[in-house]
């Protein structure tokens, strides 16, 4: 059984009410998720044989850029802590030219989903992978009389490794193990250094522990076909070697949470992480494919034609639910929350082949953004730009104010380059903020303690010109 608690039980407005704490406008958009993930908790609730047949209604997000579509897919995926993928459709091309796979954004849902389930078996065990962590680094702040092993040398192969200029000891793991001896002394002071560790006396004493190297998990280009049939030959050739120890030197504090994260390794059941992690993929997974208007044929030159088909054909399968072999084991897409999105400038979603087309049966049109949409984007959100740059500078002992008039006419600005150059949405005010403020973010480590005020004065002076002049506002903003 899954020890996965995933916050599905939400209502449609209460989702829509989480999503506007970060993003603004586009209500259509926001209902339609919200929609989409609340049908999946109730398709969980119905009994097995119904279950198979809801499949998910893939959304399709039509709108200029910088307008929310990426941002709503991935605070979905945070409110519900559902594993989440964004994926490029440009990346992918049909086999024989030089590409992705396809079907390596399913795999890529499946790493997403490793992570979330070996957090959260992390945290079931903490408890008991501390008080391990703590009695280990007691044990290097007081170490026992130490006495090396003997190692024995009559393994008919060491001679064999030493001739190949290997040393054999590394494939011994008991090589370096020394033995310990423990006296009443020493028991004495481990169990006062866990008492002294435990209340956090000593969280900033240095200790050299011993970790164990971390294996490069970089994917070899070379191993990607093997990787398509569920062989992780990396993981394969680390086996044959056993894990090197190096030694650190660090604070008592990082000790315990480096020994913490080992030990809760040590207590959880890697089968039991790989099932409930393709479990939680195929039932709450989301895939975001961004860019899909550009794998349409239309307003592009007829030479790639047969390729950008070629990669909605490839697509295709993935979309309408087929079983993908990943290292961990077989995943079904079936299930999985699709979420296409596009500008769709040059073309429109019925310039999509037919088929693909009826994989994403909800249609959403994203707003342009107003001047009004400008002003809330930079003080309602929690994270708005305005909080951003105010939090930056205070680092530097300058509180910086702006007036109200000075953000109406930030995003004034915004809304005029928009309309008279390309429409990039919220983006823009990206580059107009890092404009305004570039000399005070410069100047500010050298500058007194105080309160800068941005009035619409200010805002004026530093980029007014450059908004009057067309042909360097198209260069700078």
């Amino acid at each position: 059984m899954s020890n996965m608690k995933i916050r599905n039980d939400l209502t449609p407005r209460e989702i829509v009410t989480r999503l506007d704490k970060y993003i603004v406008g586009q209500t259509a958009a926001k209902k339609s998720v919200a929609v989409a993930l609340r049908n999946r908790y109730r398709r969980l609730k119905l009994d097995e044989d119904m279950q198979k047949d809801i499949t998910p209604k893939n959304i399709l997000m039509i709108g200029a850029t910088g307008i929310g579509k990426t941002e709503i897919a991935r605070r979905l995926a945070d409110i519900v802590d559902a594993p989440f993928i964004k994926v490029e459709a440009t990346k992918f091309t049909e086999v024989g030219y030089i590409g992705r796979d396809v079907e390596s954004m399913v795999r890529d849902l499946t790493e997403s989903a490793i992570q979330l389930v070996r957090e959260e078996y992390r945290k079931n065990v903490h408890g008991q992978a501390e008080r391990r962590a703590i009695e280990r680094v007691a044990k290097a702040l007081a170490p026992g009389i130490k006495k090396k092993k003997t190692t024995n040398d009559s393994n008919p192969l060491a001679g064999m490794f030493k001739n190949m200029g290997v040393d054999p000891n590394q494939f011994n793991q008991n090589a370096e193990e020394e033995e310990e001896t423990v006296t009443e002394e020493i028991s004495t002071k481990r169990e006062a250094l866990i008492d002294q560790i435990t209340r956090g006396i000593l969280d900033s004493r240095e200790v050299e522990i011993k970790v164990e190297e971390k294996k490069n998990t970089k994917s070899n280009p070379m191993s990607q076909p093997l990787e398509q049939m569920g062989i992780d030959l990396s993981e394969t050739f680390g086996q044959l070697k056993p894990s090197k120890k190096v030694k650190r030197k660090v604070s008592v504090k990082e000790a315990v949470k480096i020994f913490t994260e080992e030990e809760a390794d040590k207590l959880i059941n890697t089968e039991d992480i790989y099932s409930d992690a393709i479990n939680l993929a195929e039932n709450s997974g989301i895939i975001f494919i961004d860019e899909i208007d550009k794998i349409t044929s239309k307003g592009q030159n007829s030479s790639g034609q047969v390729s950008r088909e070629g990669v909605q054909r490839d697509i295709l399968p993935i979309v309408e639910g087929s079983s993908v072999r990943t290292k961990y084991g077989t995943v079904h897409t079936d299930h999985v929350l699709f979420i296409g999105s596009g500008a769709f400038h040059l073309s429109k979603p019925s310039d999509l082949i037919p088929e693909l087309q009826g994989r994403f049966p909800i249609r959403v049109e994203l707003d342009d953004l107003t001047k009004e949409d400008f002003v809330k984007i930079l003080t309602e959100p929690e994270n708005a730009l305005v909080k951003q740059y105010r939090a930056l500078l205070e680092t530097e002992n300058i509180d910086v104010v702006f007036t109200m008039e000075a953000i109406e006419k930030i995003a004034e600005i915004a809304y005029e380059v928009n309309e008279s150059t390309d429409n990039i949405g919220a983006r823009r005010l990206h580059t107009i903020l890092e404009r305004l403020l570039e000399e005070l973010l410069f100047e500010s480590p050298d500058m007194q303690m105080g309160q800068v005020k941005i009035t619409e004065k200010y805002v004026e002076d530093k980029i007014g010109h450059i908004v009057e002049n067309k042909d360097l506002s198209r260069y700078i903003l």
